[in-house]
């Protein structure tokens, strides 16, 4: 075997071993939804590992140690072919798994056990004649007649695992498949490869990348669940939001429109459009779950101060200065801002509360600036404030990439500030 062929060899295996290991390492600090993936990958990496160790003292004792370890090279690549048959049974299972049927009850399953229960007799059997493979007495590896026997078994199990993926392909995502269907089809085309290209393992080496391009994918896939549970929580918690409207804003709105009546009539039609506007906007974002143009919330808001400024009147100042609105952002942003504002800063016995709603066309992008002259909250985690803003400030992140931004007024009182990028 000439000397590039051997470095090479040596460096497949190397380069095998230090991918196995940075596949425990990920399996073990990645995030999976359940503990069986994780076990899974860590077991699925520790078996390549072997693989590659049991290549790599193949080629030392071959090509470097030579006469006298004959039966090294016999364990070596005896261990090397075992490692690399046990991937794909487990393969199989994990793939069953993953599509949500029971494994034990396939008969992909039981086809690939026969197989690889086979290609174990056949090792055996290889242990004690020259038909298969052997070394000759100065350790070099020759193929017998009858190679080819050895190699129907893997192959026939690649294809059961491929055959299996298909028939369960609609249980799986888009990524998923393509992560199962990389480390099929790669070493499989490397074993074919490697058939006619004799003395480089390239199958080494499919088979350590496509076993980490599965992990990945494998990972990304569950990132996008991650996500896609995230956006839907956030939406649930919006549409929770909407639904759980303070009553006594609601009864106290309906008092002082049924004491308008007879007095102020006209009023208390202007009062009623307005909470109607405010309500049917409120039932709108219900079923928003993109963003929305920003002139919608502008008209939210504004119904809803209309309410508020209706009962507080003197006690509540409002002022707007919007020229900036082309552009948009998740539904119900702007208006809980205010409402907190209004909430937690009117006070008869104090000054008036004054609410400025500000927007403005930054450099990237669009501000929003909600500035109250209340008392403020303090920082707590618990603070009932807080908790409405960040559940803003998370459908911003998810939803736009925007940003929210709380501090404190110079002279009293809070700033909000909300930030969405151009695109």
């Amino acid at each position: 075997m000439t000397d590039w062929v051997v470095l090479t060899n040596f460096a497949v295996s190397i380069v095998g071993f230090v991918i196995s290991g940075i596949g425990i390492f990920i399996a073990l600090i990645a995030g999976f939804d359940e503990k069986r993936q994780k076990n899974f990958f860590v077991q699925f990496f520790i078996i390549i590992a072997l693989y590659a160790i049991a290549t790599f003292v193949t080629n030392l004792s071959t090509d470097f140690l030579g006469e006298g370890y004959v039966t090294l090279s016999k364990i070596g690549l005896f261990c090397e072919s075992l490692f690399s048959s046990m991937l794909m049974p487990i393969t199989l299972v994990y793939i069953l798994t993953r599509a949500g049927v029971n494994w034990k009850k396939r008969p992909s399953l039981y086809i690939a056990a026969t197989m690889w229960f086979i290609y174990f007799v056949l090792l055996i059997i290889t242990q004690f004649t020259d038909v298969i493979y052997y070394f000759t007495p100065d350790n070099v590896y020759h193929r017998g007649e009858l190679y080819p026997i050895l190699l129907v078994p893997p192959v026939l199990l690649m294809l059961s695992n491929i055959l299996a993926l298909f028939f369960v392909r609609n249980r799986l995502s888009k990524r998923l498949r393509n992560a199962f269907l990389v480390f099929l089809i790669i070493p499989l085309a490397c074993m074919v490869i490697q058939m006619a290209l004799y003395g480089v393992l390239l199958i080494v080496l499919g088979t350590t990348v496509s076993a980490l391009l599965m992990l990945l994918l494998v990972i990304r896939d569950q990132v996008d669940k991650m996500m896609s549970q995230a956006n839907e929580n956030l939406r649930l918690n919006s549409k929770i939001a909407v639904l759980q409207m303070r009553p006594h804003f609601i009864y106290n709105t309906m008092t002082s429109i049924y004491c308008m009546i007879e007095k102020e009539p006209e009023k208390a039609q202007q009062v009623t459009l307005d909470f109607t506007s405010y309500l049917r906007q409120n039932f709108t974002a219900i079923v928003k779950e993109e963003p929305i143009p920003f002139k919608e919330e502008l008209e939210h808001t504004r119904a809803y101060l209309a309410v508020e400024q209706t009962r507080f009147e003197d006690d509540l100042i409002v002022e707007f200065d919007t020229p900036h609105i082309a552009f948009r952002l998740p539904p119900l942003t702007l208006q809980p801002i205010v409402e907190n504002s209004v909430k937690y800063g009117v006070n008869p016995e104090l000054d008036p509360l004054v609410i400025k709603v500000i927007t403005r066309k930054a450099e990237n992008g669009s501000e929003v600036i909600v500035e109250d002259t209340g008392a403020g909250f303090g920082k707590e985690d618990n603070n009932e404030p807080h908790t409405a803003l960040k559940n803003i400030r998370e459908r911003l992140d998810i939803m736009c990439n925007g940003t929210l931004k709380i501090s404190p007024r110079e002279n009293g009182g809070t700033v909000v500030t909300i930030f969405i990028p151009k695109d």
